[in-house]
């Protein structure tokens, strides 16, 4: 733990943006037209959890597609500039062609009411999720499917981009397949590239705000920090998650393991700015086959009640990480802490958002960031998992801000933030209990 009673003021650049982030299947509910809801509906989506203490389906999620105008004025009370949120493709496009009116409605409503309310909004076009007649087709591991996204966004840009401030045309994509995938996802890649490329120039044809994809920038680590082999492995890993993207955007060459390389013009330069996912570092061990390594001990944070879910925090990772982007601006466009005590997301928000400062102290042009998540969600196969600056009561909906809520309006008030601002509010360190098992990985 770090003494965060005592770090320096810092105040971030005049302009700097600052807001939260969400993705419509995890807040939403009912998003019955989706391949994730039909997942959910199945026997398999519990076969590692027969019990269901840890898995269950989204249902009505944070109900927030009928309780959204509550949401815009909860989001404008907490003070936030900027609202980073997805739009569900399987309720504008139900069924293969058929559009349904009444959800585009739906969204741009939203889209105004956020706009009138002062908030700039970031808008994800594909967030996990889309059509189950998409994903019946083989969703976008098909090259020719591409012309089902094409069609989509040809339907959609028109008449929502006059109220977007930013886009991510894919999320995450980066991370898909796992680090010992090997040679099968490599097609998968360069088509999610082809089509990120393909929703950029769609989109600067509507719209002159800033594009990109949000990255997953994992800080990959090696266990043993002087092994050469886990050294290596650790340089895969960075790779086949991170570099093959940067190398593809900066570049238009497509690079992946055992894959002969290809050029495609139309994927240089698709990007404004990078769009950067940072949470905390995963460990290597060249000695495992799934080369995911276990934490150093010290550094193992159980911080809500659920197997195999282990934390760490490791702000200066998103230093460093930072660091290797300095050809275009940058948005932190999801950053944040999973516990049941919202003192560690106090500690966690100071702590990055210190590193944060850091990084643009050392040259690197960051102009916002996105707390993710506005409210506890649906975290895709469970509910366990709280993220948010807002508490969400799983029965009635209720909203209510946690204290991290009332630090971060603060922090944007000020444009910043010291020691003296956290002790506000918190009086002392947080600690686990001592039942916690921390000396091993589940």
């Amino acid at each position: 733990m770090y003494d965060v009673f005592s770090l320096p003021p810092v105040t971030f650049p005049k302009g700097f943006l600052w807001g939260s982030a969400t993705a419509g299947h995890q807040i939403e509910g009912d998003n019955v037209h989706s391949q994730a809801w039909q997942n959910e509906q199945s026997p398999e989506f519990y076969k590692d959890d027969p019990e269901r203490r840890v898995r269950a389906p989204s249902g009505k999620a944070c109900d927030h597609y009928r309780l959204y105008r509550e949401d815009v004025e909860l989001i404008a009370g907490l003070g936030h500039q900027a609202y980073r949120m997805s739009i569900e493709w399987s309720r504008i496009e139900p069924d293969q062609g058929q559009w349904d009116h009444a959800a585009v409605a739906h969204y741009v409503d939203l889209l105004e009411r956020l706009v009138a309310r002062g908030i700039r909004v970031f808008v994800t076009l594909h967030h996990f999720t889309h059509p189950l007649w998409f994903d019946q087709l083989g969703a976008f591991a098909k090259a020719d499917n591409r012309r089902y996204f094409e069609r989509y966004l040809t339907f959609l840009l028109p008449k929502i981009s006059s109220y977007v401030s930013g886009w991510n045309v894919i999320n995450e994509f980066n991370q898909w397949g796992g680090l010992t995938a090997g040679v099968s996802i490599a097609p998968l890649k360069f088509n999610m590239l082809r089509i990120h490329a393909l929703g950029y120039h769609l989109i600067k044809q509507y719209s002159r705000a800033p594009v990109s994809s949000a990255h997953a920038f994992i800080h990959w680590f090696p266990r043993r920090f002087n092994d050469t082999l886990d050294q290596r492995m650790t340089a895969f890993a960075d790779f086949t998650t991170n570099e093959f993207f940067f190398h593809a955007l900066r570049t238009g060459e497509l690079v992946y393991p055992n894959v002969d390389a290809e050029y495609d013009p139309e994927v240089k330069g698709a990007l404004d700015f990078w769009s950067v996912n940072y949470y905390t570092r995963h460990m290597v061990d060249a000695r495992l086959a799934k080369l995911d390594a276990p934490r150093f001990r010290h550094k193992q944070l159980r911080m809500i009640p659920m197997p195999f879910y282990l934390e760490e925090m490791y702000p200066e990772g998103l230093i460093a990480n930072l660091e290797r982007l300095r050809d275009y601006p940058v948005y932190i466009t999801e950053n944040g802490c999973c516990c049941d005590d919202d003192r560690f997301r106090i500690v966690y928000l100071a702590l990055h958002l210190s590193a944060l400062h850091e990084a643009i102290e050392r040259g690197v042009e960051v102009r916002g960031y996105f707390y993710w998540s506005l409210m506890d969600n649906y975290e895709w196969t469970t509910f366990l998992p709280r993220f948010g600056l807002v508490a969400v009561d799983p029965h009635t909906y209720q909203r209510t801000p946690k204290p991290s809520g009332w630090l971060y309006r603060e922090i944007i008030g000020a444009n910043g933030f010291s020691g003296a601002t956290v002790r506000r509010f918190l009086s002392e360190l947080p600690t686990l209990p001592l039942s916690e098992p921390h000396g091993q990985r589940d």
